[in-house]
């Protein structure tokens, strides 16, 4: 089967003909149609420091997809050949007591695919058929594809309640972009996209009703009087990892406001949480997907009427991957999907 592998300890990817993997009795074979890339992906392709330490090389690499069943392990019950699917791309323990309680999303034996296991970048997959998730006939390959990210959008803007709320969500990636939707889907008043990549705001207010604010250029405080809000803003939604934005969000929040944080930082920076104190604020980290909550909600939404479509802004085949980690690489895109034919 084709397949990308991070082949050697340098930057890049290899396109290359690997054995279809072999199948255990609780596993499913997924004939992969589409792959998302990811930003992940994209540390492993410039081979980072992060890369580097936790990247086993060579490996099949790609946590996003979507597919079909093609073959069921022995034991596997209630899947179909046939059916169509995408899957959770973190494989859980069964020892620890978060797996114990059901809190699979927080067990600390996890390992990703295409991070620590063979992923999705590939004609062939094999998952646990406990992590496959079914697709409904109404979300074609193309979202499925992208169900991992906006999982991630899901569950970071769902940690608090929204219904009326004025949110600030502070990077306008994909992720964030699609946060941004799902918090005008379910009733947030006004929301607030922050960025200093133009590009990328200019998407956001394609893809979703919501205020795009370069704070290059804009002043947020003003922006917020021209919305007639007069405390700020009741919920922030932290996906660029950038300890300015951080910074100007903790400023921007009301008494009492609440903060989840997806950005992951690049480095240490320091705070005074003294500011964090004084404004009672909560802050709650988040990582992942809520495994299995947050599937069954974003796929609800999805046949409720959310459209994320307009965040793909790249749709390729596979064979042209270069091009696509090229596009990502530069920062200007949306989500790119690859075809497996």
């Amino acid at each position: 089967m084709r397949a990308l592998v991070k082949a050697e300890s340098r930057e890049g990817l290899w396109l290359r003909d690997e054995p279809v993997p072999e199948i255990g009795p609780g596993d499913v074979l997924i004939r992969v149609r589409k792959t998302g890339i990811c930003g992940t992906d994209v540390h492993i392709w410039n081979w980072d420091d992060w890369a580097r330490r936790t990247v086993p090389v060579p490996m099949v690499v790609g946590h996003e997809f979507a597919g079909e069943i093609v073959e069921l392990g022995r034991d596997v019950s209630g899947l179909a050949v046939g059916q169509r699917c995408s899957g959770e791309g973190h494989l859980v323990g069964q020892s620890s007591r978060q797996s114990r309680s059901g809190q699979f999303h927080l067990d600390p034996e996890t390992r990703g695919i295409g991070v620590n296991m063979p992923g999705a970048f590939a004609e062939y997959l094999r998952l646990p058929a406990f992590n496959v998730v079914p697709l409904p006939d109404s979300v074609p390959d193309r979202i499925g594809a992208i169900l991992d990210p906006l999982g991630n959008a899901v569950h970071t803007a769902l940690s608090f309640n929204l219904i009326g709320e004025d949110v600030l969500i502070t990077g306008a990636g994909p992720i964030g972009i699609m946060a941004a939707a799902v918090a005008r889907h379910v009733g947030a008043r006004h929301v607030v996209i922050t960025d200093v990549n133009q590009t990328r705001l200019d998407l956001a207010a394609s893809v979703a009703d919501v205020v795009p604010v370069n704070v290059a250029t804009e002043d947020l405080a003003a922006v917020c009087a021209r919305l007639a809000m007069r405390q700020g803003f009741d919920v922030g939604l932290e996906m660029s990892g950038n300890a300015a934005a951080f910074d100007q969000m903790i400023d921007s929040m009301v008494m009492g406001g609440r903060i989840a944080m997806l950005g992951i930082p690049p480095r240490p920076a320091p705070f005074d949480w003294n500011r964090v104190v004084f404004k009672s604020l909560t802050i709650k980290g988040i990582y992942g997907r809520e495994i299995f909550e947050t599937w069954y909600k974003m796929l609800a939404m999805l046949e409720n009427g959310l459209d994320i479509g307009g965040v793909i802004t790249h749709e390729m085949p596979a064979a042209d991957f270069a091009c696509g980690f090229q596009i990502m690489r530069q920062g200007e895109s949306g989500k790119i999907v690859l075809d497996w034919g």
